[in-house]
């Protein structure tokens, strides 16, 4: 195992048997890496595909990749005290950070409505890995083979792991409330046990946003920035949503390649190169698979939840930290001919039961929209998302199942199940499942 970074996990894995390798790859029997999450494992807020690779793999190794919530500074004594990674990524004095915020976009964002920022973009993404003999065109398959929590490094919490659910301005909720005062953002902490054992989130407590102010002296009086940690001697902590218990699902709302489009992509809006999808399916035992659009791929993950609902209602899910193992394997162009991968143009969820596509507003809003990462937050529509699920599953069935097209509109409707992925991340999202065993006569 290599391991960049000192890791909180220990992972005993049977390496199971690689695929053969690129030609210009060295072949070998399978490897582990491993990327900790800390100040220079990350970055805050983007993909690129100029970003310098931390690792390269190649197709068939295994990576363990820690990562951590951007929200994490909403409790500050439970989900970062004590954790020196995180502590390191969030470490924020009048002159310095340890990671800058710096998504898509000018460096002030605040002209955009983004608050006191630099530029679009709010995920802590760990990575990138860079996949030997990855080129566009290719299709890179992501096994996610273990997901765990990440326990508080606060020995007072030892054992447990905490997440915050935020009903934020940004959330479908935030203009149609009908309680005063009639716009709030209120969040809830959420305690989970770290072994895995109890699948159970429970409730701790919820609060108001006040306005906070952040070490540069700026007053953020909505929740408009990633990282600003929460003074909780200025809100009200409250019991909230008692006899309540949310089933974890751990999953990552974040992930995928670079794109081709720009040198630095918003991690907010996901497209055809994944991104922040936010289905609660894809976490262990899920595979994605994802259209390669530059060299290497450059493979990043982030934004990881303990549990979330279809739609993502509010704008967030329970945001926690969590450590993936995964597999990449990468399929080459020339090979894609007559498989379920042929012309795969968006990124595609598998599990042990069904098949899933993700449909957007705008499969591609870097080339459909003018200004595209100022503008999709304001375009976006379910009708648009549900038109791109059907055209996409229309295209899984007809090319990966050999059907007609009359067949796939039938099969769509009577035993295909859509639903409204998230309502959240500027390019809104539908996804469409088909179960396997639909097939199991074919």
């Amino acid at each position: 195992m290599r391991v960049i970074g000192t890791s909180l996990l220990g992972v005993g894995l049977a390496l199971l048997t690689a695929p053969a390798h690129a030609a210009d790859c060295a072949a070998g029997d399978a490897r582990h890496f491993t990327l900790a999450a800390n100040k220079d494992t990350v970055h805050w807020g983007y993909f690129s595909k100029d970003a310098k690779p931390l690792i390269e793999v190649n197709s068939g190794d295994f990576v363990t990749l820690e990562t951590l919530t951007h929200h994490a500074g909403d409790d500050y004594d439970r989900m970062i005290k004590g954790d020196d990674g995180a502590e390191s990524v969030f470490h924020w004095t009048k002159d310095e950070k340890g990671v800058e915020r710096r998504g898509a976009g000018p460096m002030d964002a605040s002209v955009y409505g983004r608050g006191a920022g630099e530029g679009f973009g709010v995920h802590i993404m760990t990575g990138p890995v860079k996949v030997c003999g990855a080129e566009p065109g290719d299709v890179l398959e992501v096994r996610i083979l273990d997901v765990h929590l990440r326990p508080s490094g606060n020995q007072e919490f030892a054992g447990k792991t905490f997440g915050s659910n935020v009903a934020a301005n940004w959330g479908f909720q935030y203009n149609d409330l009908i309680e005063s005062p009639d716009q709030r953002e209120v969040v809830t902490i959420f305690e989970l046990d770290s072994s895995g054992a109890n699948v159970w989130a429970k409730p701790l407590y919820n609060f108001r946003w006040t306005p906070q102010t952040d070490p540069y002296g700026v007053e953020h009086e909505t929740i408009d920035y990633p990282g600003v940690v929460v003074d909780h001697d200025s809100v009200d902590e409250q019991p909230v949503l008692e006899g309540v218990q949310i089933r974890a699902r751990p999953h990552f709302g974040t992930m995928g390649v670079a794109p081709r489009e720009a040198d630095m992509v918003d991690t907010v809006p996901p497209a055809y190169f994944g991104g922040n999808i936010d289905d609660w399916r894809i976490g262990k035992g899920a595979t994605m698979y994802y259209p390669v659009a530059v060299d290497g791929a450059l493979f990043s993950v982030g934004d990881p939840h303990a549990a979330q609902g279809d739609s993502e209602l509010s704008g967030t899910a329970i945001e926690t930290s969590l450590t993936g193992v995964f597999q990449l394997i990468l399929h080459k162009q020339a090979d894609l001919k007559g498989t379920r991968l042929s012309g795969l143009y968006y990124p595609l969820l598998e599990t042990d039961d069904a098949w899933v596509v993700h449909g957007f507003s705008y499969p591609n809003y870097l080339a459909e929209l003018d200004q595209p990462q100022q503008t999709i937050y304001q375009k976006s529509s379910i009708d648009l998302a549900m038109r791109d699920a059907f055209r996409k599953m229309r295209h899984f069935l007809m090319t990966a199942q050999g059907l007609t097209e009359d067949e796939a509109v039938s099969l769509m409707s009577v035993g295909t199940d859509f639903g409204i992925t998230q309502v959240v991340d500027g390019n809104w999202g539908v996804h469409g499942t088909v179960k396997k065993e639909v097939f199991i006569h074919r």
